[in-house]
């Protein structure tokens, strides 16, 4: 089963995240994880005034999909995520393969 399954790990801001969590249930992906994170892009933060906020809300989005779905879900993330063509602070997108999944309540290796 080895590289079979991909984790996709989307950081996108909160006003978005309703938005990609409807959009991958209609795609029939309605397993994802979510995790409140903070932190900083290429944009080092928003200065505001004399205030520096390095540290900006944001939202991880987790799910594993088999390798023929990743452009599929990924261009799902982008396509309702996305603020505007080129807008500093949208997010990122990370690939990573998965070697194994296991099902808790069984205990099996999950095929």
């Amino acid at each position: 089963m080895a590289n079979t399954y991909l984790m996709v790990r989307s950081i996108i801001r909160p006003e978005k995240v309703d938005t990609v969590l409807e959009a991958l249930l209609e795609a029939g992906y309605p397993a994802v994880t979510k995790i409140s994170v903070y932190g900083r892009g290429k944009q080092r933060g928003l200065k505001v005034g004399e205030v520096t906020y390095d540290e900006l809300p944001k939202e991880l989005l987790i799910v594993v999909v088999p390798v023929t779905d990743k452009d599929f879900v990924v261009k799902t993330i982008i396509e309702k995520s996305r603020t505007g063509q080129g807008n500093f602070g949208d997010g990122k997108i990370f690939i990573s393969p998965v070697e194994e999944v296991y099902t808790i309540s069984s205990g099996l290796l999950q095929e």
